[in-house]
Protein backbone atom coordinates (compact mmCIF):
# COMPACT_ATOMS: atom_id res chain seq x y z
CA UNK A 1 0.00 0.00 0.00
CA UNK A 2 1.30 3.45 -0.89
CA UNK A 3 1.64 5.97 1.90
CA UNK A 4 -0.88 8.78 1.37
CA UNK A 5 0.74 12.19 1.85
CA UNK A 6 -2.47 14.21 1.47
CA UNK A 7 -2.85 14.41 5.24
CA UNK A 8 0.44 16.30 5.39
CA UNK A 9 -1.09 19.18 3.50
CA UNK A 10 -4.18 18.98 5.70
CA UNK A 11 -1.92 19.53 8.69
CA UNK A 12 -0.27 22.46 6.96
CA UNK A 13 3.09 20.75 6.62
CA UNK A 14 4.90 21.92 3.53
CA UNK A 15 6.04 19.35 1.03
CA UNK A 16 9.00 21.57 0.25
CA UNK A 17 11.98 22.03 2.55
CA UNK A 18 12.73 25.58 3.68
CA UNK A 19 16.25 25.74 2.31
CA UNK A 20 15.97 24.02 -1.07
CA UNK A 21 18.33 25.44 -3.68
CA UNK A 22 18.25 25.14 -7.44
CA UNK A 23 21.69 23.60 -7.75
CA UNK A 24 24.72 23.02 -5.59
CA UNK A 25 27.81 25.17 -5.91
CA UNK A 26 30.69 23.12 -7.32
CA UNK A 27 34.38 23.90 -7.01
CA UNK A 28 36.55 23.78 -10.12
CA UNK A 29 37.79 20.27 -9.25
CA UNK A 30 34.31 19.03 -8.42
CA UNK A 31 32.87 20.54 -11.60
CA UNK A 32 35.46 18.57 -13.59
CA UNK A 33 34.44 15.40 -11.74
CA UNK A 34 30.76 16.09 -12.32
CA UNK A 35 31.22 16.85 -16.02
CA UNK A 36 33.28 13.72 -16.69
CA UNK A 37 30.79 11.46 -14.99
CA UNK A 38 27.81 13.06 -16.68
CA UNK A 39 29.49 12.80 -20.09
CA UNK A 40 29.78 9.03 -19.62
CA UNK A 41 26.23 8.70 -18.36
CA UNK A 42 24.78 10.92 -21.07
CA UNK A 43 26.10 8.38 -23.56
CA UNK A 44 24.62 5.52 -21.54
CA UNK A 45 21.21 7.08 -21.11
CA UNK A 46 18.30 5.62 -23.06
CA UNK A 47 15.53 8.25 -23.08
CA UNK A 48 13.04 5.80 -24.58
CA UNK A 49 13.41 3.60 -21.49
CA UNK A 50 14.20 6.37 -18.95
CA UNK A 51 17.08 4.24 -17.68
CA UNK A 52 20.83 4.03 -18.12
CA UNK A 53 22.09 1.04 -20.04
CA UNK A 54 23.78 -1.55 -17.82
CA UNK A 55 27.40 -0.42 -17.77
CA UNK A 56 30.51 -2.47 -17.06
CA UNK A 57 29.02 -5.33 -15.09
CA UNK A 58 28.04 -7.72 -16.49
CA UNK A 59 28.52 -5.97 -19.81
CA UNK A 60 25.00 -7.14 -20.45
CA UNK A 61 23.43 -7.14 -23.90
CA UNK A 62 20.26 -5.11 -23.65
CA UNK A 63 19.32 -4.60 -19.99
CA UNK A 64 19.27 -1.26 -18.25
CA UNK A 65 20.21 -0.62 -14.61
CA UNK A 66 18.24 0.98 -11.81
CA UNK A 67 20.55 2.29 -9.08
CA UNK A 68 22.91 4.22 -11.35
CA UNK A 69 19.92 5.70 -13.17
CA UNK A 70 18.76 7.37 -9.95
CA UNK A 71 22.28 8.74 -9.42
CA UNK A 72 22.13 10.11 -12.95
CA UNK A 73 18.82 11.82 -12.18
CA UNK A 74 20.59 13.72 -9.39
CA UNK A 75 23.11 14.88 -11.99
CA UNK A 76 20.36 15.93 -14.39
CA UNK A 77 18.68 18.06 -11.74
CA UNK A 78 22.00 19.58 -10.70
CA UNK A 79 22.89 20.45 -14.31
CA UNK A 80 19.36 21.58 -15.26
CA UNK A 81 20.06 22.30 -18.90
CA UNK A 82 17.61 21.84 -21.74
CA UNK A 83 15.52 18.74 -21.16
CA UNK A 84 17.35 17.59 -18.02
CA UNK A 85 14.54 18.13 -15.51
CA UNK A 86 12.01 16.47 -17.81
CA UNK A 87 14.22 13.38 -18.11
CA UNK A 88 14.83 13.31 -14.35
CA UNK A 89 11.08 13.32 -13.74
CA UNK A 90 10.67 10.42 -16.19
CA UNK A 91 13.39 8.50 -14.37
CA UNK A 92 11.87 9.02 -10.95
CA UNK A 93 8.44 7.92 -12.12
CA UNK A 94 9.88 4.84 -13.81
CA UNK A 95 12.10 3.73 -10.92
CA UNK A 96 9.50 4.36 -8.22
CA UNK A 97 6.88 2.72 -10.42
CA UNK A 98 8.95 -0.46 -10.30
CA UNK A 99 9.29 -0.42 -6.51
CA UNK A 100 7.92 -3.52 -4.76
CA UNK A 101 4.61 -2.71 -3.03
CA UNK A 102 3.71 -6.17 -1.69
CA UNK A 103 4.15 -5.90 2.09
CA UNK A 104 4.22 -9.69 2.51
CA UNK A 105 7.54 -10.27 0.74
CA UNK A 106 11.05 -9.82 2.12
CA UNK A 107 11.93 -7.39 -0.67
CA UNK A 108 9.00 -5.06 0.02
CA UNK A 109 10.02 -1.45 -0.65
CA UNK A 110 13.01 -2.48 -2.74
CA UNK A 111 13.68 -1.49 -6.34
CA UNK A 112 14.54 -3.59 -9.36
CA UNK A 113 18.18 -4.39 -10.04
CA UNK A 114 17.33 -3.81 -13.68
CA UNK A 115 13.87 -3.09 -15.05
CA UNK A 116 13.73 -5.99 -17.53
CA UNK A 117 14.30 -8.64 -14.89
CA UNK A 118 11.50 -11.16 -14.28
CA UNK A 119 9.27 -10.67 -11.26
CA UNK A 120 11.20 -11.56 -8.11
CA UNK A 121 9.52 -14.50 -6.40
CA UNK A 122 7.97 -15.90 -9.57
CA UNK A 123 8.47 -19.57 -10.43
CA UNK A 124 11.15 -18.80 -12.99
CA UNK A 125 12.87 -16.16 -10.86
CA UNK A 126 13.15 -17.24 -7.21
CA UNK A 127 14.22 -14.65 -4.65
CA UNK A 128 17.96 -14.81 -3.96
CA UNK A 129 19.30 -12.04 -1.77
CA UNK A 130 22.13 -10.00 -3.36
CA UNK A 131 21.30 -11.67 -6.66
CA UNK A 132 17.77 -11.45 -8.05
CA UNK A 133 17.17 -8.68 -5.52
CA UNK A 134 19.57 -6.51 -3.56
CA UNK A 135 18.38 -5.10 -0.23
CA UNK A 136 21.09 -2.42 -0.30
CA UNK A 137 19.33 -0.82 -3.28
CA UNK A 138 16.86 0.58 -0.72
CA UNK A 139 19.72 2.40 0.98
CA UNK A 140 21.46 3.67 -2.15
CA UNK A 141 18.27 4.80 -3.86
CA UNK A 142 16.61 6.05 -0.68
CA UNK A 143 19.55 8.32 0.18
CA UNK A 144 19.58 9.66 -3.39
CA UNK A 145 15.86 10.42 -3.16
CA UNK A 146 16.50 12.40 0.01
CA UNK A 147 19.11 14.50 -1.80
CA UNK A 148 16.71 15.07 -4.70
CA UNK A 149 13.91 16.15 -2.36
CA UNK A 150 16.14 18.42 -0.25
CA UNK A 151 18.20 20.00 -3.02
CA UNK A 152 15.94 20.04 -6.04
CA UNK A 153 12.36 19.81 -4.78
CA UNK A 154 11.39 23.17 -6.32
CA UNK A 155 12.27 21.81 -9.74
CA UNK A 156 9.84 18.91 -9.45
CA UNK A 157 6.05 18.82 -9.90
CA UNK A 158 4.09 18.39 -6.68
CA UNK A 159 2.97 14.90 -7.65
CA UNK A 160 6.62 13.79 -8.04
CA UNK A 161 7.51 15.26 -4.65
CA UNK A 162 4.67 13.23 -3.15
CA UNK A 163 5.80 10.18 -5.11
CA UNK A 164 9.27 10.48 -3.56
CA UNK A 165 7.78 10.61 -0.06
CA UNK A 166 5.57 7.63 -0.83
CA UNK A 167 8.61 5.73 -2.07
CA UNK A 168 10.66 6.60 0.99
CA UNK A 169 7.87 5.42 3.27
CA UNK A 170 7.72 2.04 1.53
CA UNK A 171 11.52 1.94 1.38
CA UNK A 172 11.86 2.52 5.13
CA UNK A 173 9.14 0.05 6.08
CA UNK A 174 10.64 -2.59 3.81
CA UNK A 175 14.15 -2.08 5.15
CA UNK A 176 12.84 -2.71 8.63
CA UNK A 177 12.33 -6.33 7.54
CA UNK A 178 16.10 -6.80 7.52
CA UNK A 179 17.47 -8.67 10.55
CA UNK A 180 21.02 -9.97 10.63
CA UNK A 181 21.11 -13.76 10.59
CA UNK A 182 17.47 -14.11 9.48
CA UNK A 183 16.42 -15.06 5.93
CA UNK A 184 20.09 -15.05 4.84
CA UNK A 185 20.39 -11.33 5.60
CA UNK A 186 23.72 -10.06 6.94
CA UNK A 187 22.69 -6.60 8.13
CA UNK A 188 24.29 -5.94 11.50
CA UNK A 189 25.69 -2.63 12.83
CA UNK A 190 29.14 -3.84 11.74
CA UNK A 191 27.98 -3.76 8.10
CA UNK A 192 28.83 -0.08 8.28
CA UNK A 193 27.79 1.31 4.91
CA UNK A 194 24.47 -0.52 4.59
CA UNK A 195 23.56 0.01 8.25
CA UNK A 196 24.27 3.75 7.99
CA UNK A 197 22.20 4.17 4.83
CA UNK A 198 19.25 2.42 6.46
CA UNK A 199 19.64 4.55 9.58
CA UNK A 200 19.79 7.80 7.65
CA UNK A 201 16.84 7.00 5.38
CA UNK A 202 14.75 5.94 8.36
CA UNK A 203 15.66 8.98 10.42
CA UNK A 204 14.95 11.47 7.62
CA UNK A 205 11.73 9.77 6.50
CA UNK A 206 10.39 9.31 10.02
CA UNK A 207 10.88 12.98 10.81
CA UNK A 208 9.58 14.20 7.47
CA UNK A 209 6.38 12.15 7.75
CA UNK A 210 6.00 12.41 11.54
CA UNK A 211 6.26 8.62 11.83
CA UNK A 212 7.32 8.13 15.44
CA UNK A 213 8.09 4.42 15.06
CA UNK A 214 10.43 5.06 12.14
CA UNK A 215 12.16 7.85 14.02
CA UNK A 216 12.62 5.75 17.15
CA UNK A 217 13.91 2.76 15.17
CA UNK A 218 16.44 4.92 13.32
CA UNK A 219 17.66 6.50 16.56
CA UNK A 220 18.16 3.05 18.06
CA UNK A 221 20.07 1.96 14.95
CA UNK A 222 22.25 5.05 15.26
CA UNK A 223 23.07 4.22 18.86
CA UNK A 224 24.04 0.67 17.87
CA UNK A 225 26.35 2.02 15.17
CA UNK A 226 27.90 4.56 17.54
CA UNK A 227 28.47 1.95 20.25
CA UNK A 228 30.71 0.08 17.80
CA UNK A 229 32.26 3.16 16.19
CA UNK A 230 33.16 4.83 19.48
CA UNK A 231 35.09 1.81 20.76
CA UNK A 232 37.95 2.61 18.39
CA UNK A 233 36.74 5.62 16.37
CA UNK A 234 36.91 3.45 13.27
CA UNK A 235 34.34 1.90 10.96
CA UNK A 236 33.79 -1.80 11.47
CA UNK A 237 34.26 -2.10 7.68
CA UNK A 238 37.80 -0.85 8.15
CA UNK A 239 39.64 1.06 5.43
CA UNK A 240 37.58 -0.16 2.49
CA UNK A 241 38.40 2.04 -0.51
CA UNK A 242 34.84 1.60 -1.79
CA UNK A 243 32.69 1.15 1.30
CA UNK A 244 34.33 3.74 3.54
CA UNK A 245 33.25 6.11 0.77
CA UNK A 246 29.65 4.92 1.06
CA UNK A 247 29.70 5.32 4.85
CA UNK A 248 31.03 8.87 4.48
CA UNK A 249 28.29 9.53 1.92
CA UNK A 250 25.54 8.42 4.32
CA UNK A 251 27.03 10.36 7.23
CA UNK A 252 27.35 13.51 5.12
CA UNK A 253 23.65 13.31 4.26
CA UNK A 254 22.86 12.91 7.96
CA UNK A 255 25.04 15.87 8.95
CA UNK A 256 23.64 18.13 6.25
CA UNK A 257 19.92 17.39 6.48
CA UNK A 258 19.54 16.07 10.05
CA UNK A 259 22.34 17.84 11.90
CA UNK A 260 20.09 20.49 13.42
CA UNK A 261 17.36 18.04 14.45
CA UNK A 262 17.07 15.68 17.41
CA UNK A 263 18.16 12.78 15.17
CA UNK A 264 20.84 10.74 16.90
CA UNK A 265 22.68 10.05 13.67
CA UNK A 266 22.30 13.68 12.62
CA UNK A 267 23.81 14.94 15.87
CA UNK A 268 26.81 12.60 15.61
CA UNK A 269 27.44 12.42 11.86
CA UNK A 270 29.79 15.40 11.55
CA UNK A 271 32.23 14.18 14.18
CA UNK A 272 32.09 10.63 12.75
CA UNK A 273 33.10 11.97 9.31
CA UNK A 274 35.95 13.92 10.93
CA UNK A 275 37.23 10.88 12.80
CA UNK A 276 37.05 8.65 9.71
CA UNK A 277 39.10 11.13 7.71
CA UNK A 278 41.61 11.44 10.54
CA UNK A 279 42.63 7.79 10.28
CA UNK A 280 42.04 7.39 6.54
CA UNK A 281 44.33 10.34 5.80
CA UNK A 282 47.03 8.76 7.97
CA UNK A 283 46.77 5.60 5.85
CA UNK A 284 46.81 7.48 2.53
CA UNK A 285 50.09 7.55 0.63
CA UNK A 286 49.86 10.51 -1.78
CA UNK A 287 52.98 9.40 -3.65
CA UNK A 288 51.37 6.06 -4.48
CA UNK A 289 47.73 7.28 -4.66
CA UNK A 290 46.65 4.38 -2.46
CA UNK A 291 45.39 3.68 1.03
CA UNK A 292 47.92 1.43 2.68
CA UNK A 293 46.44 -1.83 3.89
CA UNK A 294 44.90 -3.72 5.45
CA UNK A 295 41.58 -3.48 3.60
CA UNK A 296 38.48 -5.18 4.96
CA UNK A 297 36.75 -5.07 1.60
CA UNK A 298 38.43 -4.06 -1.63
CA UNK A 299 37.59 -4.41 -5.31
CA UNK A 300 41.19 -4.30 -6.46
CA UNK A 301 44.82 -4.22 -5.43
CA UNK A 302 45.90 -0.81 -6.74
CA UNK A 303 43.61 2.22 -6.60
CA UNK A 304 45.27 3.63 -9.73
CA UNK A 305 43.74 0.75 -11.67
CA UNK A 306 40.15 0.69 -10.43
CA UNK A 307 37.49 3.19 -9.39
CA UNK A 308 36.99 3.37 -5.63
CA UNK A 309 34.42 5.70 -4.10
CA UNK A 310 37.04 7.08 -1.70
CA UNK A 311 38.99 8.20 -4.78
CA UNK A 312 35.96 10.21 -5.87
CA UNK A 313 35.75 11.93 -2.49
CA UNK A 314 39.48 12.73 -2.62
CA UNK A 315 39.01 14.22 -6.10
CA UNK A 316 36.47 16.69 -4.66
CA UNK A 317 38.87 17.63 -1.86
CA UNK A 318 42.22 17.99 -3.65
CA UNK A 319 41.71 17.42 -7.39
CA UNK A 320 42.02 14.56 -9.85
CA UNK A 321 45.80 14.91 -10.17
CA UNK A 322 46.11 13.74 -6.56
CA UNK A 323 43.93 10.68 -7.12
CA UNK A 324 45.38 8.70 -10.03
CA UNK A 325 48.90 8.55 -11.40
CA UNK A 326 47.68 8.01 -14.96
CA UNK A 327 45.51 10.07 -17.32
CA UNK A 328 43.77 7.38 -19.35
CA UNK A 329 39.96 7.39 -19.55
CA UNK A 330 38.12 6.42 -16.38
CA UNK A 331 35.83 4.05 -18.24
CA UNK A 332 38.86 1.86 -19.03
CA UNK A 333 39.48 1.18 -15.33
CA UNK A 334 38.24 -1.82 -13.38
CA UNK A 335 34.99 -1.29 -11.44
CA UNK A 336 34.35 1.80 -13.54
CA UNK A 337 30.61 1.59 -12.90
CA UNK A 338 31.16 3.12 -9.45
CA UNK A 339 32.05 6.37 -11.20
CA UNK A 340 28.32 6.71 -11.83
CA UNK A 341 27.89 7.83 -8.20
CA UNK A 342 30.04 10.91 -8.85
CA UNK A 343 27.14 13.36 -9.46
CA UNK A 344 25.68 12.52 -6.05
CA UNK A 345 29.02 13.04 -4.34
CA UNK A 346 29.53 16.28 -6.28
CA UNK A 347 26.27 17.72 -4.95
CA UNK A 348 27.34 16.96 -1.36
CA UNK A 349 30.97 17.94 -1.80
CA UNK A 350 30.97 21.57 -0.67
CA UNK A 351 29.24 20.76 2.60
CA UNK A 352 31.28 17.62 3.07
CA UNK A 353 34.54 19.54 2.79
CA UNK A 354 33.54 21.64 5.82
CA UNK A 355 33.56 18.42 7.87
CA UNK A 356 37.06 17.27 6.88
CA UNK A 357 39.93 18.41 9.16
CA UNK A 358 42.45 20.67 7.44
CA UNK A 359 45.29 18.44 8.58
CA UNK A 360 43.64 15.47 6.89
CA UNK A 361 43.27 17.38 3.61
CA UNK A 362 46.95 18.34 3.78
CA UNK A 363 47.95 14.68 4.16
CA UNK A 364 46.08 13.85 0.95
CA UNK A 365 48.45 15.95 -1.20
CA UNK A 366 51.92 15.54 0.28
CA UNK A 367 53.60 12.72 2.15
CA UNK A 368 54.25 13.94 5.67
CA UNK A 369 56.98 11.46 6.52
CA UNK A 370 57.57 7.88 7.56
CA UNK A 371 55.09 6.75 10.21
CA UNK A 372 53.39 3.78 11.82
CA UNK A 373 49.64 3.69 12.29
CA UNK A 374 48.22 1.55 15.09
CA UNK A 375 44.50 1.06 15.54
CA UNK A 376 41.67 -1.35 16.14
CA UNK A 377 38.40 -2.31 14.50
CA UNK A 378 35.61 -4.61 15.57
CA UNK A 379 32.98 -6.28 13.38
CA UNK A 380 30.77 -8.71 15.29
CA UNK A 381 29.50 -11.35 14.86
CA UNK A 382 32.43 -12.28 12.61
CA UNK A 383 35.07 -10.96 15.01
CA UNK A 384 35.53 -12.84 18.26
CA UNK A 385 37.66 -9.93 19.46
CA UNK A 386 38.76 -6.54 18.08
CA UNK A 387 41.27 -6.69 15.25
CA UNK A 388 44.69 -5.14 15.85
CA UNK A 389 45.87 -3.05 12.91
CA UNK A 390 49.45 -1.98 12.30
CA UNK A 391 50.59 -0.16 9.17
CA UNK A 392 54.01 1.23 8.38
CA UNK A 393 54.23 3.85 5.64
CA UNK A 394 57.28 5.25 3.89
CA UNK A 395 57.42 7.37 0.76
CA UNK A 396 57.45 4.46 -1.69
CA UNK A 397 56.76 1.34 0.38
CA UNK A 398 53.88 0.52 2.71
CA UNK A 399 53.25 -2.58 4.83
CA UNK A 400 49.97 -3.00 6.67
CA UNK A 401 48.27 -5.89 8.37
CA UNK A 402 45.50 -7.15 10.65
CA UNK A 403 45.70 -9.52 13.59
CA UNK A 404 42.33 -11.20 13.92
CA UNK A 405 40.35 -14.10 15.32
CA UNK A 406 37.14 -14.60 13.38
CA UNK A 407 34.27 -17.02 13.04
CA UNK A 408 34.57 -17.16 9.26
CA UNK A 409 37.30 -17.20 6.63
CA UNK A 410 37.29 -13.99 4.60
CA UNK A 411 36.21 -11.61 7.32
CA UNK A 412 32.80 -10.10 7.92
CA UNK A 413 31.84 -10.27 4.24
CA UNK A 414 32.82 -13.97 4.10
CA UNK A 415 34.74 -13.16 0.92
CA UNK A 416 38.45 -13.92 0.68
CA UNK A 417 38.62 -12.19 -2.69
CA UNK A 418 37.83 -8.80 -1.14
CA UNK A 419 39.41 -9.31 2.30
CA UNK A 420 43.07 -8.24 2.30
CA UNK A 421 44.39 -8.58 5.86
CA UNK A 422 48.05 -8.14 4.90
CA UNK A 423 49.10 -5.72 2.15
CA UNK A 424 52.50 -4.68 0.82
CA UNK A 425 52.68 -1.98 -1.89
CA UNK A 426 55.63 -0.25 -3.52
CA UNK A 427 56.59 2.09 -6.33
CA UNK A 428 58.18 0.25 -9.27
CA UNK A 429 60.67 1.20 -11.97
CA UNK A 430 58.03 2.81 -14.20
CA UNK A 431 56.32 4.61 -11.27
CA UNK A 432 53.48 2.06 -11.28
CA UNK A 433 52.43 0.29 -8.08
CA UNK A 434 53.33 -3.27 -7.14
CA UNK A 435 51.42 -5.31 -4.58
CA UNK A 436 52.03 -8.44 -2.54
CA UNK A 437 48.86 -9.31 -0.58
CA UNK A 438 47.93 -12.24 1.62
CA UNK A 439 44.93 -14.19 0.33
CA UNK A 440 43.30 -15.28 3.57
CA UNK A 441 42.52 -18.97 4.02
CA UNK A 442 42.47 -19.03 7.81
CA UNK A 443 40.05 -17.58 10.40
CA UNK A 444 42.87 -16.32 12.64
CA UNK A 445 46.10 -14.43 12.01
CA UNK A 446 48.79 -12.95 14.23
CA UNK A 447 50.84 -10.30 12.48
CA UNK A 448 53.78 -8.05 13.29
CA UNK A 449 54.85 -5.10 11.17
CA UNK A 450 58.02 -3.06 11.45
CA UNK A 451 59.91 -0.93 8.93
CA UNK A 452 60.77 -3.19 5.97
CA UNK A 453 59.56 -6.37 7.70
CA UNK A 454 56.45 -8.49 8.10
CA UNK A 455 55.86 -11.56 10.29
CA UNK A 456 52.72 -13.68 9.89
CA UNK A 457 51.51 -16.61 12.02
CA UNK A 458 48.44 -18.83 11.80
CA UNK A 459 47.73 -19.64 15.47
CA UNK A 460 45.04 -22.18 14.51
CA UNK A 461 46.91 -23.61 11.55
CA UNK A 462 48.50 -27.01 11.04
CA UNK A 463 50.70 -28.89 8.57
CA UNK A 464 48.11 -28.46 5.82
CA UNK A 465 48.05 -24.65 6.12
CA UNK A 466 49.50 -22.45 3.40
CA UNK A 467 50.37 -18.78 3.05
CA UNK A 468 49.07 -17.68 -0.35
CA UNK A 469 49.96 -14.28 -1.78
CA UNK A 470 48.62 -12.26 -4.70
CA UNK A 471 51.62 -10.71 -6.48
CA UNK A 472 51.35 -8.05 -9.17
CA UNK A 473 52.57 -8.83 -12.66
CA UNK A 474 55.71 -6.90 -13.51
CA UNK A 475 55.25 -3.68 -15.50
CA UNK A 476 55.67 -3.52 -19.24
CA UNK A 477 59.36 -3.73 -20.12
CA UNK A 478 60.32 -5.71 -17.01
CA UNK A 479 60.54 -9.50 -16.76
CA UNK A 480 57.38 -11.11 -18.10
CA UNK A 481 57.83 -14.35 -16.18
CA UNK A 482 58.18 -14.65 -12.41
CA UNK A 483 59.90 -17.88 -11.46
CA UNK A 484 61.10 -16.76 -8.04
CA UNK A 485 61.15 -13.78 -5.69
CA UNK A 486 64.26 -12.45 -7.43
CA UNK A 487 62.17 -11.70 -10.53
CA UNK A 488 59.89 -9.16 -8.79
CA UNK A 489 60.34 -5.66 -10.20
CA UNK A 490 61.22 -2.84 -7.81
CA UNK A 491 61.21 -4.74 -4.52
CA UNK A 492 63.65 -7.23 -3.00
CA UNK A 493 61.53 -9.77 -1.09
CA UNK A 494 63.35 -12.22 1.19
CA UNK A 495 61.91 -14.97 3.38
CA UNK A 496 64.03 -14.66 6.52
CA UNK A 497 62.33 -17.11 8.84
CA UNK A 498 59.27 -19.06 9.81
CA UNK A 499 58.18 -22.68 9.70
CA UNK A 500 57.20 -22.89 6.02
CA UNK A 501 59.26 -23.97 3.03
CA UNK A 502 60.85 -20.63 1.94
CA UNK A 503 60.56 -21.53 -1.75
CA UNK A 504 57.01 -20.88 -2.98
CA UNK A 505 54.95 -22.68 -5.56
CA UNK A 506 54.23 -20.16 -8.32
CA UNK A 507 51.33 -20.04 -10.76
CA UNK A 508 49.70 -17.36 -12.88
CA UNK A 509 46.09 -16.17 -12.79
CA UNK A 510 45.53 -14.44 -16.09
CA UNK A 511 42.94 -12.68 -18.20
CA UNK A 512 43.23 -15.27 -20.97
CA UNK A 513 45.09 -18.17 -19.40
CA UNK A 514 46.99 -19.58 -16.50
CA UNK A 515 46.03 -22.03 -13.80
CA UNK A 516 43.63 -19.84 -11.82
CA UNK A 517 41.08 -17.08 -12.28
CA UNK A 518 41.57 -13.33 -12.04
CA UNK A 519 40.14 -11.45 -9.04
CA UNK A 520 38.13 -8.24 -9.58
CA UNK A 521 39.59 -8.09 -13.11
CA UNK A 522 43.17 -8.00 -11.78
CA UNK A 523 45.53 -10.67 -13.05
CA UNK A 524 48.39 -11.71 -10.80
CA UNK A 525 50.97 -14.30 -9.85
CA UNK A 526 49.93 -16.73 -7.13
CA UNK A 527 52.70 -17.53 -4.63
CA UNK A 528 51.98 -20.28 -2.11
CA UNK A 529 54.27 -21.17 0.81
CA UNK A 530 53.55 -24.60 2.31
CA UNK A 531 54.49 -26.36 5.52
CA UNK A 532 56.84 -29.33 5.45
CA UNK A 533 55.04 -32.66 5.42
CA UNK A 534 53.92 -33.90 8.86
CA UNK A 535 55.18 -30.75 10.56
CA UNK A 536 53.97 -30.16 14.11
CA UNK A 537 54.97 -26.49 14.15
CA UNK A 538 52.62 -23.53 14.11
CA UNK A 539 52.61 -22.11 10.57
CA UNK A 540 54.56 -18.86 10.28
CA UNK A 541 56.52 -16.84 7.75
CA UNK A 542 58.82 -13.83 8.05
CA UNK A 543 59.73 -11.36 5.32
CA UNK A 544 62.17 -8.55 4.83
CA UNK A 545 61.72 -6.02 2.02
CA UNK A 546 64.04 -3.56 0.35
CA UNK A 547 63.28 -1.14 -2.46
CA UNK A 548 65.51 -1.65 -5.48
Amino acid sequence: MLFNTNWLRALGISLLGANIVRSAELSKDTKALFDQSMAIQDDLYDPAASYLRYFYYPLAAGPHETRSTVWYSVGLLQRNHGNDVHEAVKILKSVIGGQEKDTSVQWYGDYTVYPEQPTVGSEAYPPVIYNSWDPNWRGFIGTALIIIYEEFGKLLPTDVQELILDSLYNNTKGDSYRVGGVDEDNLYPAYSNAWLMRTVVGSWTGRKLNEANMTAAADNEAREFLELFDRNHTLSEFNGPTYAGVSIYALTIAAKYLGTTTSVIGQNAARAVQQIWEYESLLWNPNMRNFAGPWDRSYGYDMNQYVAIMSIWIWTLVGKENVWKHSYPIWTMAHADDFEIAPVIAVLSKFHKTLVPKAAISRLTSFSGERTYSGHSYAPPADYEPRNITTWLSANLTIGTDSFNQSVVGGYSKDSTSFSPSVVQWTRSDESIGYFNLYSKQPALKAEVAPYSLNLTYPLGDASSTFTFVLASNPLGAKRDITGLDDVDGLDIKVTGGTVNPVPEISFCGLTGGSCSIIHNFEFWNLTFSMPANSSHIPSIQFEFQLE
